[in-house]
């Protein structure tokens, strides 16, 4: 007799890797959840490594529809550019806002980046 196995579902998946990333997070990361945790940025609450459909962004805030994506020197890549043109073309077709960070940024001027993320604190249509 054949054993029913159970196939992992992609969001079980999805969520172990989330799981996986918030282990291992980045020195920008760090940084920026340090100042986003517990609802510290204007009492919003953000999330870190979150699932959305498909993907994994790196902060997001349910009530401003905002996803805030750090990025390194990968995203220079051709492959990468094009993987992150179509990634973000698919999470505002949800009408969701993104916010594209360079690492760099976070590195030097933190306060400049809760700034930017300030700024669109205005609902989103």
């Amino acid at each position: 007799m054949r054993e029913n196995k159970i196939m992992p579902s992609r969001h079980s998946h999805l969520t172990h890797i989330a799981r996986q990333l918030r282990r291992s997070q980045t020195l920008p990361e760090a940084i920026l959840w340090e100042r986003l945790r517990n609802r510290k940025l204007a009492g919003m609450k953000f999330k870190r490594q979150h699932r959305i459909g498909r993907f994994i962004v790196d902060f997001y805030c349910r009530e401003l529809r905002l996803v805030v994506e750090l990025e390194g020197g990968i995203h220079d890549r051709n492959d990468q550019r094009i993987y992150d043109a179509m990634r973000f073309d698919e999470l505002e077709a949800r009408r969701l806002r993104v916010l594209r960070i360079r690492n760099e940024e976070v590195l030097n001027d933190v306060e400049g980046v809760l700034r930017k993320i300030l700024a669109l604190t205005r609902p989103h249509p």
